[in-house]
């Protein structure tokens, strides 16, 4: 718990009171992605910013999701044992059994705020994606209920006040799987990957269930894992809801209190 939620000492200012005291912050630090071909070859492929913890997920996720691996061919993971101290556990290294895909455009630096912004276009998502499957059918009450499930599951977050989550339900609304990170997308790679280390992917008749605002990359990864339901407390964006109708992606928004919005393929919810 320490290495995602450092303590920092703070003056904290409440009106005419003030204190020094300690608190948590959201942990950040850079994890580098490495992939070793079957030929033994090992290459960078990028650097994102994200809270440590589940780093093989992440990495395994973010693989797939982006299309640089094939799901089912990730070997082995490990942090690299050629570095020391602290870097130790920022490199990463997956070794596949297949060839992996990496452009120049992929070696790139992510932040934690959005994926790889511009790498990957709708018409790219669409070539690697199957097509996605009638399910998940979800009732309207199994769908409001999903938010407070999802908010349970985040115990950084509860010291921190400052972790995205993403959580994978299955259509009884029963919580599979949720991770956390500062980056909406990590979580949504930590979640996908742990599906992709089980080579339990594609993720047919399940929900992805995220903290915030839906954006493009969000639902592209969602569709590159089989997911054919996106849920998020906050709005999507443009981009976002035009892939998931092309892409037969249902995206619900603003999921909250007793109340969302459907923006596309609303035959999975009932009621």
């Amino acid at each position: 718990m320490s290495a995602s939620a450092p303590r920092r000492q703070v003056l904290s200012v409440r009106g005419d009171d003030r204190r020094v005291r300690r608190d948590r912050l959201a942990a950040e630090e850079p994890l580098e992605i490495r992939v070793t071909d079957p030929a033994g070859v090992t290459s960078p492929v990028a650097v994102t910013m994200r809270t440590p913890g589940d780093d093989f997920a992440l990495a395994a996720g973010f693989l797939v999701t982006e299309g640089v691996v094939e799901p089912g061919s990730i070997r082995r993971v490990a942090y690299c044992d050629d570095l020391e101290g602290e870097q130790l556990f920022n490199v990463v290294t997956v070794t596949t059994t297949a060839p992996a895909v990496i452009g120049e455009a992929r070696r790139v630096a992510a932040t934690s705020a959005c994926g790889i912004c511009g790498t990957t276009s709708l018409d790219a998502v669409e070539v690697r994606c199957a097509p996605l499957g009638p399910g998940p059918v979800v009732t309207t009450g199994v769908l409001l209920g999903l938010p407070d499930a999802l908010r349970a599951g985040q115990r950084v977050f509860d010291q921190t006040g400052g972790l995205h989550a993403a959580g994978l339900f299955d259509a009884g609304g029963g919580l599979l799987c949720v991770r956390e990170d500062i980056g909406r997308h990590n979580a949504v790679d930590k979640v996908i990957g742990v599906a992709a280390l089980d080579d339990a992917l594609p993720l047919a008749d399940r929900a992805l269930m995220v903290s915030g605002r839906a954006g493009f990359e969000i639902v592209q990864k969602a569709a590159v894992a089989g997911i054919g339901l996106v849920a998020s407390v906050s709005a999507p964006s443009s981009l976002a809801a035009d892939a998931a109708d092309r892409l037969g992606l249902t995206l619900v928004g603003f999921l909250r209190g007793d109340g969302f919005n459907v923006y596309t393929h609303p035959e999975r919810i009932l009621g």
